[in-house]
């Protein structure tokens, strides 16, 4: 029997924004993935729907952000206040912010609306491209790391809901991205931690409206004397409504307590006035009970995971559901990745969960202070239009609390406030590392957190390009040699290359086993399948010295860049990217990023080993194999 059992890399099960994100990344590494999902259709109305800038970012280094955007959707660029007038007179705006204001530098200042379904749909179409297809309707209804195949520890057993067909496969990890009432979770006895005793029960409706009310194009929190609000446009003249109909607080509360559409319709109107609504449709309406819930564990062996609302649940109100379920994917799939590709040490996977926790738990305390923001503390326009200007962020006094909790929100909902603390990936000065070298002084660039968005012109083809996207999201680490001017660092760049040429450089150790089949046309591998290095230089493109420039390096032609394009971040810089990052145009300096494009490391650019000696001392901490140049001093 048990020879006879299918094996896999990875069994999925569900296909919501953890599942489908997961899958893709690890259909297109090259693993074979059976993915499952219990409902016998993709997601048609309704559910999730906003994508913050950073998952914005994400999906567009997964090749997707150009088919999401085809669906026409609806970009929040501002939220709007709206608060009750006294003696029953209705509504009036009281302020407005911008949902990601200046101070967060990112390219896609806006958060953008378009219904689950469609979202799931294009990854879908790409996950077959990639070779997997989602089974449907099909469950799991067992599971046990029983260790009898080594290589695949984990039994597996499905069954199909049509059918009634039983199915068991081995593989080597099982991933539940199954929600809230997760069936893995359960058998795995690991409780739900609820954060608050309040829970709120919702209401919210997809539909098409006909209304004089004026915001009605943008994302509003609406108070009145009748009740609370939230307004979100939508693709296709939609509008989404989430209604509070019930909290926990209330005398007679019971989370079993729903409305039917039409009730909250009457709601509705009655919370606009003095403005009238009138529905032409509603698409899609729902009513669920909010808890904020945290997983205990997210994993108990590192075989078997957990990830997105299977682990953590929390309100509507900030549109992080979606959002932290992408961020939690491609966590998993880079550390997958790292451990069966030979890099890294198995030990890496328990930074998922320690990771990922802490990123939710932050999620939600702060959408905790959130809800009471909305609900409790209404602020004035003034403190609103205070907290809106970039000039807030730059010196000068924090005005109040409330200024403090909107900037410190509005980067966290954004994506760009996710920040990893210290550990063996990320590396900040209180890393006990034996080199000098790492953290380059005065850089602007935090270990653990996302990359810095940088303009360059990729000298191939003297286009304009964005740094951080210019390598996909491919499970390779990203090293971004900023080479400061040429003629000031031309030894210390030759030195590097020449010490990443030796047989037991990262770069050397784990080369390409097919290295010289390697097509000509490879623009981001053409070394190693788990690196990919990019070079920029403090010159104008017409002033760069290709033939200067070592060959190591020119290998990767498609990566060498000029940093020759202003930036409004920086508008007296020479060189803006070098500048804004905080690179002395001089000395120049290395990043590295892991797949997921945080910030790893910060390493100084010097003549002699010490540059490549830093590299070999990062990725040694956590390879398989042992780097540097200790034993061995052999050229390729």
């Amino acid at each position: 029997m048990a020879q006879t059992q299918e094996k896999y890399d990875i069994v999925i099960v569900g296909a919501g924004p953890v599942g489908i994100l997961l899958s893709l990344c690890m259909s297109r590494w090259g693993y074979k993935v059976k993915h499952i999902d219990n409902r016998p259709v993709p997601t048609a109305t309704g559910r999730a729907d906003g994508i913050q800038p950073r998952s914005t970012e994400i999906l567009r280094n997964l090749g997707l952000k150009r088919q999401i955007m085809a669906y026409k959707p609806a970009k929040v660029y501002d939220v709007a206040f709206w608060d009750p007038l006294p003696g029953e007179q209705g509504i009036h705006r009281t302020g407005s912010w911008p949902s990601c204001p200046r101070f967060i530098d990112t390219r896609y200042p806006f958060t953008t609306l378009v219904h689950q379904g469609k979202i799931e749909r294009v990854f879908l179409d790409e996950i077959e491209k990639a070779g997997t297809t989602v089974e449907r309707p099909w469950t799991i209804t067992g599971f046990k790391n029983d260790g009898l195949d080594e290589t695949y520890p984990v039994e597996v057993q499905l069954k199909c809901l049509d059918t009634n067909v039983i199915q068991t496969v081995r593989s080597k990890y099982l991933f539940s991205g199954e929600g809230a009432r997760s069936f893995v979770r359960q058998q795995l006895g690991i409780q739900i931690h609820h954060k608050d005793p309040i829970s709120y029960v919702w209401g919210v409706m997809d539909g098409v409206v006909r209304t004089n009310f004026p915001d009605i194009e943008t994302k509003c929190t609406i108070h009145s004397d009748a009740g609370s609000i939230m307004v979100i446009p939508r693709e296709d003249n939609m509008v989404r409504l989430y209604v509070q109909i019930a909290s926990s607080s209330d005398p007679d509360f019971n989370p079993r307590k729903t409305a039917t559409a039409e009730e909250v319709q009457e709601v509705a109107k009655k919370i606009l006035k003095p403005y009238w609504v009138e529905w032409d449709r509603v698409e899609w309406y729902s009513v669920y009970p909010i808890g904020q819930g945290i997983s205990e564990k997210y994993t108990l062996d590192e075989r078997v995971f957990m990830g997105g609302d299977a682990c953590h649940t929390h309100s509507p109100k900030a549109g992080q559901g979606m959002n932290t379920a992408f961020h939690d994917a491609l966590n998993m799939a880079w550390k997958l990745h790292a451990v069966e590709s030979g890099l890294a040490d198995r030990s890496i996977l328990s930074t998922y969960e320690t990771e990922r926790k802490d990123i939710a738990e932050t999620l939600l305390n702060f959408d905790a202070k959130y809800a009471s923001l909305f609900s409790k503390r209404r602020p004035t326009a003034g403190e609103v239009g205070s907290a809106s200007h970039a000039t807030v962020a730059s010196g000068g006094e924090e005005e109040d609390e409330f200024v403090k909790t909107f900037k410190s929100s509005c980067e966290f909902t954004s994506g760009y406030g996710v920040a990893y603390k210290p550990n063996i990936f990320n590396w900040d000065s209180s890393h006990p590392a034996k080199s000098s070298l790492f953290e380059v002084p005065g850089v602007r660039l935090a270990a653990g957190r996302a990359f810095t968005p940088s303009t360059v012109t990729r000298l191939a083809d003297a286009n304009f390009v964005h740094l951080e996207q210019e390598v996909p999201a491919n499970g390779a680490f990203r090293i971004f040699i900023f080479a400061g001017k040429q003629e000031k660092t031309k030894k210390a760049i030759t030195d590097l290359a020449a010490n990443l040429e030796k047989e037991r450089s990262f770069l050397s150790v784990y080369r390409r086993p097919d290295i010289a089949d390697v097509s000509f046309f490879e623009r981001h591998q053409p070394h190693s399948k788990l690196f990919t290095l990019c070079l920029v230089y403090a010159a104008q493109k017409n002033q760069v010295d290709m033939e200067a420039v070592p060959q190591i390096l020119r290998d990767y032609h498609h990566h060498i860049y000029a940093d020759d394009i202003p930036d409004v971040r920086v508008p007296n810089a020479k060189f803006a990217a070098h500048e804004k990052l905080g690179f002395d145009p001089e000395k120049g300096g290395v990043v590295v990023c892991r797949p997921d494009s945080h910030v790893a490391c910060t390493v100084q650019l010097v003549e002699g080993s010490g540059t490549a000696d830093a590299l070999n001392a990062y990725f040694n901490a956590f390879s398989t194999k042992p780097l540097g140049q200790d034993q061995q001093q052999s050229r390729l």
